[in-house]
């Protein structure tokens, strides 16, 4: 009996790894790709979003806007049209967590800077401080490509409702009057349909390799 199986061994390991690669095979075929979540209002921390849109559980989109960029130029959505887009919400003032989401963004721009399917959005949310000047300064000193990345400042009350009813990214402050807010760390994916598709630690390494994947994921979603 032992001389049998003895003889047969080499056909053994054969079908055995055949049979492993065949499993693989199938498994890839069956296994559905992975598809991001669409992200509404009412799948957020409250503390994020404003009151009026708490309960949107779908057909979230973010709104159109009208802002000013680091070189004076008007940024609309028609700029970020049929993109896959990063935004997230800095002041230039910030000593704490904002030069550390800025480098962060600049990474993602370094690493996607020949994928034209991809841009950045930076917003002020102290507009009345961050001037189109201030916001160039800012924008030099930090690497923006102004191709990739616009910094973008504008009427207070607008960029206010952008980040709590649009990109649900930002605490409201109730102590300093009806449009101030705490920024978050929060950066926030929005595709082509301007649907919100992921939010991430801007302040983490390990979530910006999460971010970067995902845009991955996204594009192959939507090809």
């Amino acid at each position: 009996m032992l001389q049998f199986f003895a003889k047969y061994k080499f056909f053994a390991v054969v079908l055995l790894v055949l049979s492993a690669i065949i499993v693989s095979i199938i498994y890839s075929i069956l296994k559905p790709d992975r598809k991001l979540p669409v992200y509404e209002p009412e799948m957020v921390n409250a503390e994020l979003v404003d009151s009026t849109v708490q309960y949107v559980r779908k057909y979230h989109k973010i709104s159109d806007f009208n802002l000013i960029n680091q070189n004076g130029e008007i940024v609309t959505q028609e700029n970020y049209k049929d993109k896959i887009y990063v935004a997230d919400f800095f002041f230039t003032t910030c000593q704490t967590i904002c030069p550390i989401m800025t480098d962060h963004m600049k990474e993602i721009q370094e690493r996607l800077i020949d994928d034209n399917d991809v841009l950045l959005l930076s917003h002020s949310v102290t507009p009345k401080i961050d001037s189109v000047a201030r916001l160039k300064k800012y924008a030099r000193a930090k690497g923006v490509n102004d191709a990739k990345w616009n910094l973008v400042t504008g009427d207070k009350k607008q960029i206010y409702d952008l980040a709590r009813k649009s990109y649900l990214a930002a605490k409201s402050d109730g102590d300093g009057g009806p449009y101030d807010m705490v920024h978050t760390e929060n950066f926030v994916l929005v595709d082509k349909k301007k649907r919100i598709r992921g939010f991430y630690d801007g302040t983490n390494p390990e979530d910006i390799d999460r971010l970067i994947t995902d845009i991955a994921i996204l594009k192959r979603e939507e090809k």
